[in-house]
Parts: structure tokens; C-alpha cells; sequence
């Protein structure tokens, strides 16, 4: 397997790029720890929080599992920005999740001595006015800083602000200072420093980050110091929408082990555009020898393939998450089968949703139902407990449902008399579905909704993608042979 520090780092056809880490992987921070990469994610509303894979090469990427696989004790929701840094021998997280108390957003640190081990939580580290968000880790000259984004809720400019932490990096020390201001009001977030020629350099993305409309990129200024004075770069942004990707930002840096830097951040596909998220992609760092300034060249990672779980282990494949604010799931897998049932929240109108992060805006997936009960159980396109669409079998019936502004309806139904049923939702351009129940001699019946596709653009959320997956609702639980993707871009 090729590393970066011997394959190539010249970026030539951007139309070929492809992500590292495909589909929602929003916010990513990564680090290096001997000849091993770390890298997690922002996971917003779904559980278990915050994605952490792991690579030897920067390209190839193996999910490890979660930071959190139980919700923090006083965290609530958004859960955004997981800022990795290492020290000392210990692995830390600088985290955003909003405070129970309030629904303030703020910044909490958890550590651990192997990330395949788990990480201990440590509560909250810095809470500041009505939000405080992106912490960024650095240590400079002996002693450590966190960075963090204020002010984004307030009628005034953001700042960007730092705190010097305690030598376990487990608290701040004396008042804040600022490192920049959001003079021109265009957004300020998501920054990262690096020290490069005797300056320190901080990245920071501006614009919208998220949705149809984002207009995310990220620009860099420099200062001989950490707390500034910083210049802003005069030829910003240095990365910007290219070819087949747009709205890049939110990214941080690592160094090989042979002193070459790579920049992970994320960028929204402008085909699939919301409907996979903002997805994990790399850039090739360099430093112009004459004036200074950092160059940043996408590098491509390889096309995804599809997924299939045969629940073959006694353990969740970590590939699925749900929606923890609406649901509770009681899953077990066993002899191959999945087990799918949960307790849900009084204004889900859709159920227990176990989902998967989409890589492609077009894809079909397909599962049998393998028992009979009063329950639906079934596929979902799922965006949130009051937006969701699907198929399912209901005793004696095979439905297709959606739920629009948390009113359900019922949009095609057909009797079935099969101990087992097969399903299948295609997708195109990610809101045109269409819906079909296997038959005996191995074909595929369409349950019609009234038009040649149902438009389900009403799916998608501010800050993330919506989910395929599978549902269950009811009291009785769904049992599922398999669950398998494929993606059929041409």
C-alpha cells in the first residue's frame, strides 16, 4: 500500500477527485501518532456520537467506531466539531455539544490512552456567552491553547478567541485573548494554526457552511505570534469549490512522518449536493518559498463501493446510527438475523430508525422481513423523526408511508401473504423514490404513489443528509435477514 510520504501529492484532474472518507463526515479533524492517522467528525443529531476512523496512508480509512458510544451526561444535541489532539501520551477531544441545561453550545474534553478503548468524558471546558464552538488544540513554546469560535449568536462580529489550558489540558487558565475578528461580517469558524517559517498560520473557513446555499471556503492569515497581531492573506481564499466539489471548509492539518502537510477538511458534491453531506476530503499542503504563503492542491481518494450487513456478528456493524433525540433502539443480532425494535418519543410519527451515511445520490436498497406481526417494519429514507419516507409490511399489508411536517399518510398499500418479504426503495438525484416488494418468482412489483417517482426533496436538514436505512414502529419487533446498498451512479 502506498503512503504519502512515497506516492504522489500533484493534484492534475479534479473531476476524478473522490472523498477519503465519503458521505457525511462533516468538520473533520485528524491527527498522526507514530505511523498511524486518526480522524473524526462532526455527528450532529445521530448516535453514537462523532465517527472516528483510523489509516496508515491518508487514503484508505477504516472505521474504528465512535468517541462516544453513550450520550455525555450533560450534553443534549449538535453534537459538531471534534477537535483530536495528542500529548503526553494521551488522546484527547475537544468537543461541541449543547449544554441540558440551557441548549447553550458548549466546549467539552474527553481523554483516553488507545481510542479503540474508549474515551473518558471530563465535562465541559469552556462555556462562553450564548455559544462557544471549533475548539482547535495547539501547543506552542511549552504550553498549551485552546481556540474557539464566540459571538457567533450576538449583533457583533465573530472572534475567534483562546484560552491557555492547564498542563493536563483538562482546563483553562486566566481570561481569553482574541486571535481575529469578523471584521467584514462574512463568518469566521473552524479554524486550525500551524507553525510554519516562523510564523504561525491560521486557517479559518467564512461563508455559509451548510445546505443548498452554502457558500463555505477557507481563507488564512499569519502572525509572528500565537495571540497575533494576524495579516490576513491578500490573494484569499486559498481553497474554494473546484470542478465537482464546492463550499470546502473546516479542516485541520497533519504532518507525515517525513514533514509533509495535508489538509482534511469537507465539501458538499455539487451532483448529490445535500443529499450525501459534506463529505471527508484531502488537499495536499505546500508553502510558497518566496512570499510564504500556503498552496493547497486536492488529492482524490478512490470511489466507494456499496455495503451489505448479513448481521453475521453479535455486534452492530458501527457503519449504523439513529436519531438519539427521537428514539431509543433495542437492537440484537443473532443466527443472522437483526432484531429491531425501540422506544420513541412521543412526537415521533415515524419510529426506530437504523440508518447509514449515504455516498452517492443514487442508490437502491433492499432487505427481507423475515416475521409477522402488527408492527411496520420495513426501509426508510429518513431525514428526521417528522420527515421521513418508506416501505414496510404491516401484518397482512405492504405499504408506502411518508411523513411530511409530522403528519403521516399512507400513500400506496397492497395485501401480501409471504412469510418472508423482500423490499426495495430506489433513489435518483436523492429525492426521486420508487418502491417495490419482491414476488415469488424473484421479480420486483412497483407500489405506485400516483407520478412516475415521489419527490421527497422535503428530507434533507440544515447540517446533515438524509439516511437509508431500516424502521420499525410498534410494539412487536421487525426481523431482518440482510440490508444491503448499491449505488448506481453511471
Amino acid at each position: 500500500m502506498n503512503t504519502f510520504d512515497n506516492a504522489r501529492t500533484e493534484f492534475t484532474d479534479t473531476t476524478l477527485t473522490q472523498p477519503v472518507i465519503p458521505g457525511d463526515f462533516a468538520d473533520p479533524s485528524v491527527i498522526r501518532v507514530g505511523d498511524t492517522y486518526y480522524a473524526a467528525a462532526t455527528s450532529s443529531e445521530w448516535a453514537p456520537h462523532y465517527p472516528l476512523f483510523t489509516s496508515k496512508d491518508l487514503i484508505h480509512w477504516k472505521q474504528l467506531g465512535y468517541v462516544f458510544p453513550q450520550t455525555p451526561v450533560w450534553a443534549s444535541a449538535s453534537f459538531w466539531a471534534p477537535e483530536l489532539f495528542y500529548h503526553n501520551g494521551t488522546y484527547y477531544v475537544y468537543y461541541t455539544a449543547r449544554r441540558k441545561s440551557d441548549g447553550i453550545s458548549c466546549i467539552g474534553v474527553a481523554t483516553s490512552k488507545d481510542p479503540e478503548k474508549g474515551f473518558t468524558d471530563h465535562g465541559i471546558i469552556v462555556a462562553f456567552g450564548k455559544e462557544a464552538i471549533d475548539a482547535f488544540v495547539i501547543e506552542s513554546e511549552g504550553m498549551l491553547y485552546i481556540t474557539f469560535k464566540a459571538y457567533g449568536l450576538d449583533k457583533r462580529p465573530i472572534e475567534l478567541l483562546g484560552y491557555q489550558l492547564t498542563a493536563d489540558g483538562l482546563k483553562t487558565v486566566g481570561e481569553p485573548f482574541m486571535l481575529l475578528r469578523d471584521e467584514e461580517r462574512m463568518g469566521m469558524e473552524g479554524q486550525c494554526i500551524v507553525k510554519r517559517n516562523n510564523y504561525y498560520y491560521l486557517f479559518y473557513s467564512a461563508g455559509g457552511c451548510c445546505g443548498r446555499s452554502c457558500s463555505y471556503h477557507v481563507n488564512v492569515a499569519r502572525s509572528a505570534s500565537l495571540k497575533g497581531p494576524y495579516v490576513k492573506y491578500d490573494k484569499n481564499p486559498v481553497l474554494t469549490g473546484y470542478d465537482t466539489w464546492k463550499c470546502t471548509g473546516h479542516g485541520t492539518i497533519v504532518t507525515t512522518a517525513k514533514g509533509k502537510d495535508f489538509y482534511l477538511y469537507h465539501a458538499y458534491s455539487k451532483k448529490d449536493d445535500v443529499y450525501t453531506g459534506r463529505q471527508g476530503m484531502l488537499a495536499s499542503l505546500s508553502w510558497n518559498e518566496y512570499i510564504g504563503w500556503p498552496l493547497l492542491q486536492p488529492v482524490s481518494g478512490e470511489k466507494p463501493a456499496g455495503f451489505a450487513d448479513e448481521f453475521l456478528s453479535n455486534k452492530l456493524s458501527d457503519a449504523w446510527q439513529w436519531d438519539f433525540r427521537h428514539a431509543t433502539p433495542d437492537i440484537k443480532t443473532e443466527n443472522g438475523v437483526l432484531y429491531l425494535s425501540g422506544k420513541t418519543t412521543a412526537n415521533n410519527k415515524t419510529g426506530t430508525a437504523l440508518t447509514i451515511r449515504p455516498y452517492s445520490a443514487n442508490y437502491e436498497i433492499t432487505t427481507v422481513v423475515k416475521n409477522h406481526n402488527a408492527s411496520l417494519k420495513g426501509l426508510v429514507v429518513y431525514g428526521d423523526a417528522n420527515q421521513a419516507v418508506g416501505i414496510g409490511v404491516q401484518n397482512d399489508l405492504v405499504q408506502v408511508w411518508s411523513v411530511k411536517d409530522s403528519v403521516k399518510k399512507v400513500l400506496s398499500e397492497i395485501p401480501v401473504k409471504a412469510a418472508f418479504v423482500y423490499l426495495k426503495i430506489t433513489v435518483r438525484k436523492g429525492h426521486q423514490l420508487q418502491f417495490f416488494r419482491g414476488t415469488a418468482d424473484g421479480a420486483w412489483k412497483e407500489l405506485t404513489t400516483g407520478e412516475p417517482y415521489f419527490n421527497a426533496d422535503f428530507l434533507s436538514q440544515w447540517d446533515r443528509s438524509p439516511r437509508p436505512g431500516l424502521i420499525q414502529q410498534g410494539t412487536a419487533p421487525a426481523a431482518f435477514d440482510f440490508f444491503k446498498i448499491n449505488y448506481t451512479d453511471n
